[in-house]
């Protein structure tokens, strides 16, 4: 009698595409039905490989809706005198919609190459002044991670897996800070702003396990981590917390 083998991990590294040559080739797969996924790609072609950092630093705030990630970067911009930049960057966020309605490996594909863009972005930008960011890799795989593996944190792919690592051929922040809230007091934040709902953050709002397998796999992310930042407390008092990060952990 044949035995049958246990399922094997699910394929997260088709939705989550490692380097630059692999989401290039997902967005060429789909370019002729999606002509948004072609505009997209005339823009990664335009950044250079291999993006350097120039001698600002270059921080970068994760964290779910209504953690305080607006108010807190725009604060530190005006604190550093720096310059604040969005994940998906301007130039492709007109089309988020039209790609978060497709199948997870094109979505992915559309936030992985709005990260290589927002690295040319970024390489430009730290020559001139302290860059915040808003978003970059580690929500791009954090979500995509929580969406493809079901269950409980504990069913997420082991600590030190190969989907927590930082691309090879992404350019790095110097630091990268998670804000996190209690979630009763985030639902309630979110209530308050009376926003629409994305489709993900309504799953967050039902699902408390997606939740916390976003949460765990930010956790979970290397090289570089995430500085972990409660920011329930008011938010003078979270944004002296954050400076004091950035003050010991990078040069300004």
């Amino acid at each position: 009698m044949l035995r049958r083998c246990p399922p094997g991990p699910p394929p997260l590294l088709r939705a989550l595409p490692p380097a630059a040559p692999a989401v290039r080739q997902r967005l060429r797969e789909c370019a002729a039905r999606i002509p948004e996924a072609e505009a997209v790609l005339d823009l990664l072609e335009k950044c250079p490989e291999h993006q350097k950092k120039g001698g600002f630093p270059v921080v970068v705030f994760e964290g779910l809706d209504a953690t305080g990630k607006t108010t807190v970067t725009q604060s530190v911009k005006d604190t550093l005198n720096g310059i604040l930049l969005r994940s998906p960057p301007a130039c492709i966020s007109q089309w988020r919609t039209i790609f978060d309605d497709e199948p997870a490996p094109i979505k992915r594909a559309f936030y992985a190459a709005g990260n290589y863009i927002l690295a040319s972005e970024i390489a430009k930008a730290s020559t001139q002044a302290p860059v915040i960011i808003d978003r970059y890799w580690h929500s791009t795989a954090a979500y995509t991670i929580a969406t493809e593996i079901n269950g409980e944190v504990q069913d997420l792919p082991p600590v030190h897996d190969e989907v927590y690592q930082w691309p090879e051929d992404l350019l790095k922040p110097d630091l990268v800070l998670l804000l996190t809230v209690d979630p009763k007091e985030r639902v309630r934040r979110l209530q308050c702003r009376g926003l629409e709902k994305t489709k993900e953050e309504a799953e967050l709002e039902a699902n408390c396990l997606f939740r916390q397998r976003v949460e765990e796999s930010y956790r979970r992310m290397v090289n570089p981590a995430c500085q972990e930042v409660d920011a329930s407390p008011p938010k003078e008092e979270v944004l002296k917390t954050v400076l004091q990060l950035i003050k010991k952990h990078c040069a300004l």
